[in-house]
């Protein structure tokens, strides 16, 4: 089963080796047909603390490296 991958953007670097990102899914409500907005936070490994507040990444699926990481960071494009 391959692994997902999910866009967001960094909304915090504060902890060592750990980002917090952003990913937001867009999606038609069922009964009101309108484009509806959600946002969830995903904590990922970010091995040499390269990422920055505001940088739009990739984060891939992993097995749990701590009790709230389950996600690695892939790659990045600067803010």
């Amino acid at each position: 089963m391959p692994k997902r991958v999910l866009q967001g953007v960094v909304i915090s670097d504060k902890q060592d080796k750990t980002v917090v990102v952003k990913v937001e899914r867009r999606f038609t409500h069922p009964v009101m047909k309108k484009t509806v907005r959600r946002t969830k936070h995903y904590h990922a490994h970010d091995e040499n603390n390269t990422a920055k507040v505001g940088d739009t990444v990739s984060i891939e699926e992993s097995k749990p490296i701590s009790k709230l990481k389950t996600w690695v960071l892939v790659n990045q494009a600067k803010a």
